[in-house]
């Protein structure tokens, strides 16, 4: 089990990562055609989606990569990789194809429902967080590591309710400029993130690194 210090620490990085606020300009043009009852329910199913999707990964993750036969430390490389491309995407305030493509954003707005695909996944709970629960869950054993994670990832669930709840309210306020300021934020702090995972991936990979 990690101190409390470190579990907020995973709380900020998958904030980060989901970045509801960066979801907003989205959502809004995904759902333009709704009514606020059938906005509601679209929230409703995003916030449950990103938790199932999260919690799936976090308590079947390990087990899926054992199954492939990638060891933690591949993982931890290419998850970093990962999330350093979306950061890198970030710091310019744009959406990662990592998460979806320009062509798959297009035909996004013409579903009839959008809120499991692609708002929950991949906009939100996309590879990247993904990937983060499951390095996250590797660093601890224990059921309380594991139930405290799922907090988080509930927590998460729920900033995101909030965020979309008030998404015209947010967008009327701080507008596409504040927006993109918190997506840049958001990005340098995954930038770190991402580097401490390819960094402890290596020294897992190449043992000698360790005592350089």
């Amino acid at each position: 089990m990690l101190d409390v210090a470190q579990y907020f620490k995973i709380f900020i990085g998958l904030l980060a990562i989901v970045n509801p606020f960066g979801a907003i300009p989205l959502f809004i043009s995904m759902t333009a055609d709704e009514n606020s009852q059938q906005r509601r329910k679209t929230i409703n199913m995003v916030a449950i989606g990103v938790t199932v999707i999260l919690l799936v990964a976090l308590f079947f993750g390990e087990h899926l990569l054992s199954f492939f036969g990638i060891t933690i430390d591949s993982f931890r490389v290419g998850g970093g990789i990962l999330v350093l491309l979306m950061a890198i995407a970030m710091l310019h305030a744009k959406t990662s194809p990592i998460k979806q493509t320009d062509t798959e954003a297009h035909e996004s707005i013409e579903k009839e429902s959008v809120a499991i695909v692609p708002l929950a996944m991949p906009l939100l709970a996309g590879p990247g967080a993904i990937s983060t629960v499951i390095l996250t869950a590797h660093k601890a054993n224990g059921v309380a590591h594991y139930l405290i994670v799922a907090l988080c990832v509930v927590m998460l669930s729920l900033v995101v309710w909030g965020v979309l709840r008030l998404s015209p309210w947010i967008e009327g306020r701080i507008g596409a400029t504040g927006i993109n300021i918190f997506t840049r934020i958001m990005g340098l702090i995954l930038t770190a993130i991402a580097i401490e995972f390819i960094a402890s991936g290596l020294k897992g990979l190449f043992p000698v690194l360790a005592g350089a």
